[in-house]
């Protein structure tokens, strides 16, 4: 069976446990089909079906695995990010301040049902077992992660220092593979900056977690000494990071005006990131690049100089990620995370979005890496590889083996890109590239 078949199976028998909250025309028992946003109504046909499970399931139900299952299925129907906890998980949760557990230098987030890999850490133990961005991980260990939450995914892969955690890879292109990745701690790179043909400086961050920003600087202060009056901000793959750290480097560059907001239930605003005039530092011409692996705090910044009008964005739409959760605690002990708020462009225009249309930030100037995985294909990816189990192919004779060729450098298109719109070389060009 297709992997749309099996989505199917596996989304019908979801929706009883989906329905008290997005509702529909399910049961013959449903005499007319409810206000999808009617709460009572939902909680109705709910109890509806929990007493038919009761009374009618062939064998005396476990009304707790139910009940859990249920509300898995309620939560796991909004975003990614949120999920429903068990009581030892709140407890976990509550004290992975303090846990010795750590992870494998890798950002996830799901797409479909899979566990993706939005960004690897340079120089990680995700990077040096072969992990990539774009990899769909199809099982940890023995546990299918179309099966379990992105939360509970996560914390499989947390483990003691050391300890090897094995992952199934699909990625386009090439066979199903397992990775055997050490859990260990890893360092991300400190920002690195060049400088290019006619003194354009190149600044690459790595992450914007807290500290970043002043190594930021830090960096723009020694490209100017050298008489740069042009930057490339390089926040490919950066996926790490917070909205402050964000807001402070769009500030650098970004005098006046508003830089982010945090937007609640309904759009409303909760929170608006204005420009300090004090710690702006650069004043020449920027770009910034982005691509699928930028995700959060690289959007903040991405999309302050977009709405500001302060420099072109160059590359590909990004992931679209950048929320804050909060922990219900439930009766029995159980937990609920929710999301709660996201973050937003200075127009209040969320990063996360409901399809990739909608997600993410759009480069105002479109360069598309070949290589790249768009999280559409995920479906595709799965349905290719179950027809290749489903259909080998016979093997052939070995091939006589040729001497490996030397690796050829491949261009840096995108970078390439970002200098000649610093350079006003190519305004045609960037209107026939996606504005």
């Amino acid at each position: 069976m297709s992997f749309r078949g099996k989505l199917s199976i596996l989304m019908v028998s979801a929706a009883i446990a989906m329905y008290a909250v997005v509702g529909g025309m399910l049961s013959p028992w449903t005499r007319a089909q409810q206000p999808i946003n009617d709460a009572g109504a939902q909680i109705r046909i709910f109890e509806s079906v929990l007493q038919h499970i009761e009374n009618d399931y062939v064998d005396a139900p476990n009304l707790e695995k139910v009940r859990f299952g249920a509300l898995r299925g309620l939560v796991g129907g909004l975003d990614p990010y949120s999920s429903y906890l068990t009581a030892q998980q709140v407890a976990d949760f509550n004290a992975s301040k303090n846990t010795k557990k750590v992870g494998i230098g890798a950002e996830f987030s799901q797409v479909q049902l899979y566990l993706y890999v939005v960004s690897v850490i340079k120089d990680s133990d995700a990077e040096k077992a072969g992990l990539k961005a774009g990899d769909v991980i199809e099982y940890i260990e023995n546990k299918a992660t179309r099966d379990i939450s992105l939360y509970d995914a996560r914390q499989m892969i947390l483990g003691d220092s050391g300890t090897v955690v094995n992952l199934r890879v699909l990625r386009a292109g090439a066979k199903p593979r397992t990775l055997k990745v050490t859990r260990g701690a890893y360092k991300v790179p400190a920002p690195e900056s060049r400088i290019e043909a006619n003194k354009t400086g190149v600044i690459k961050v790595f992450t914007l977690e807290s500290g970043e920003a002043a190594q930021i600087k830090t960096q723009v202060q020694n490209l100017a000494k050298q008489g740069v009056q042009k930057i490339v901000l390089d926040l490919r793959g950066v996926a790490t990071g917070g909205i402050d750290e964000a807001v402070t480097v769009a500030n650098l560059f970004i005098n006046d005006g508003e830089l982010a907001k945090i937007v609640g239930r309904d759009n409303k605003v909760v929170k608006t990131f204005a420009a300090d005039p004090s710690k702006a530092i650069f004043d020449g011409k920027v770009a910034v690049l982005i691509d699928l692996g930028s995700a959060g705090a690289a959007e903040v910044v991405a999309s302050a100089f977009l709405d500001r009008k302060r420099g072109e964005v160059v590359g590909e739409r990004s992931f679209g990620s950048g929320t804050e959760q909060q922990l219900f605690t439930l009766r029995g002990g159980d937990g609920l995370l929710l999301t709660t708020a996201k973050w937003a462009s200075p127009s209040g225009v969320p990063f996360l979005g409901d399809d990739r249309a909608t997600m993410g930030v759009k480069p105002s100037v479109e360069v598309k890496r070949p290589d790249t995985p768009e999280p559409i294909e995920v479906e595709d990816l799965i349905d290719q590889q179950e027809e290749q189990n489903q259909n080998p192919q016979p093997s052939a004779s070995p091939a006589p083996v040729k001497p490996e060729e030397p690796k050829r450098l491949i261009e840096d298109l995108q970078l390439k890109k970002a200098i000649e719109v610093l350079q006003d070389k190519s305004q045609a060009a960037k209107a026939a590239g996606g504005e």
